[in-house]
Formats: C-alpha cells, structure tokens, sequence
C-alpha cells in the first residue's frame, strides 16, 4: 500500500505519472471515490506517464475511452451505468483484459464481481476542498 496527499490536481497527475513507471501491461486498476475526487485527473496522469500525448477526458458518455500510441494502451473506463453481467459483454470488457495494455476504471464498485484477484485499487479521499489522499493498494 502507497498513501500520498495531493493538494492540487497537477500534484494527483504526478503521483499518477510516477505510478505509471511502474505499470508492465496487463494491469487492471480500479478507483474508488466519489463524484469530482479527481479519478480523470489520476488517469490522466496515468496517460502522461505512460507515454500518450493527446488528451484525456472523462469517458462518461462513450464508457470507454482507449489511449493508444504510448509505452502501453490505456483504456479508461467509466462503470457508472453498467449494472450487469450482459452490459459488461456489450462493451467487449472482457475482451481488454487480454489485450495486454492498462486498464483504469472509474466506478468500480459496480463491477466488483468482474474484478480479478490481482486488480490494483486506487482509492481518492478529499481532505479538503484543496486536498486529496490517494491510496494505492497494489
């Protein structure tokens, strides 16, 4: 377990960015924490990290976005509406798990059944309106 405090968003992109170093594929990496605790912005750096150069957003509405093109794939992932197994397969879940890159998913506790033994949880708790801790247990 890791534990880091975050007083900005750039500072959360950082410590995401140095977690990404660490990361060889295949990682499933799943977040716990509410509404604007700062999930896309660790993805973000995430992304950065690992070698991507576009730009990261939320993906709310598509429920999966992939950033391809770095040291590793990035598919980031947003469970917030997925409330079965059949929706899992429609978004061809399943099918990342084998395509060797880094999985990041943001709501996860929707999907806690799905998840593997070995899936890494990054949990973001607010301190304050300003202040983040992050909770890294690989």
């Amino acid at each position: 377990m890791q534990k880091f405090v975050s007083n900005s968003p750039k500072s959360t992109e950082t410590v995401a960015k140095n977690f990404a170093s660490t990361l060889v594929g295949g990682e499933v990496i799943a977040f716990k924490g509410g509404l604007g605790m700062g999930k896309t912005c660790f993805v973000r750096g995430l992304a950065e990290g690992l070698g991507f150069k576009g730009v990261v957003n939320s993906p709310t509405f598509a429920i999966v976005n992939e950033y391809l093109g770095g040291r590793l794939n990035l598919y980031h992932f947003d469970m917030y509406r997925i409330e079965s197994w059949e929706d899992l397969y429609s978004i061809s879940f399943f099918d990342y798990l084998n395509m060797g890159g880094v999985l990041a998913i943001e709501w996860s506790e929707n999907i806690e059944l799905a998840l593997e033994d070995n899936t890494i949880f990054v949990e973001i708790k607010k301190i304050s309106d300003d202040e983040r801790e992050i909770i890294i247990y690989d």
